[in-house]
């Protein structure tokens, strides 16, 4: 059984709050349930202050989401770190996990590691939004927009949302690829008969367009959305 404390205490506030941000970033608290063999209601009820988080627990998540040790303690600043949404207040949302990600040249597969750093608040899609195009929350990641290549449509520290189902390249479709083991995101082009990654940035000596041929190019998914302080 959880240790009881003291519904006040620093301490359980503290751990109930960094649960509530583990649960925004996986998207769904039955995920999170399910890896640690954990009802969901327990989660539910450590989330709403019912209950506290106990030291076992803590060390499960911690270790299951790649936290380091000691993370549920670790105070939540006040400007570093996203504003909380209640998912289980909130339904009808679903947070799309912020992602780094991991490549191999010449393999199609990838992995993903959660961001280190906070890159602005995160990003929520309505259930009813992603049903009526198809998009299923377990193939949809964000990652982090790096360098100068795609302005003036995307900036540097922007965050885009990938829909790893969408692989097929489409003319004049942004996409995030496997360029040689490196994550980049281009806009395909098709010309002389074969297809192309190419940057908006008008600075094509810098930015020069790149074959997407097989064994060097290898596309990871679709960007469906943007989220830029960039206007």
């Amino acid at each position: 059984m959880e240790k009881s404390e003291n519904p006040e205490s620093p301490r359980r506030m503290r751990r109930r709050e960094r649960l509530k941000l583990l649960l925004n970033e996986e998207g769904s608290a039955a995920n999170v349930a399910r890896i640690v063999d954990t009802p969901r209601s327990h989660l539910s009820a450590i989330s709403s202050g019912a209950r506290g988080l106990g030291d076992e627990l803590a060390a499960k998540l911690e270790q299951a989401f790649q936290k380091p040790a000691g993370w549920f303690d670790t105070p939540i600043s006040q400007s570093g770190e996203p504003e909380l949404v209640d998912l289980d207040a909130h339904p009808e949302l679903t947070s799309i996990r912020k992602v780094t990600l991991r490549l191999q040249a010449g393999v199609s597969g990838f992995a993903v590691e959660p961001l280190d750093e906070v890159d602005g608040p995160p990003i929520f899609f309505r259930n009813d939004w992603m049903q009526q195009r198809g998009y299923k929350p377990y193939h949809l990641i964000t990652v982090k927009v790096k360098g100068q290549s795609m302005e003036d449509k995307l900036f540097d520290g922007d965050l885009v949302v990938v829909n790893t189902a969408d692989t097929t390249p489409r003319d004049g479709e942004v996409f995030a690829v496997n360029y040689e083991g490196e994550p980049v995101i281009k806009r395909m082009k098709r010309e002389r008969g074969a297809w192309w990654l190419a940057s908006d940035n008008l600075d094509k000596s810098r930015y020069p367009d790149k074959e997407c041929s097989a064994g060097t190019c290898i596309i990871v998914g679709r960007i469906i959305h943007k989220q830029s302080e960039r206007i």
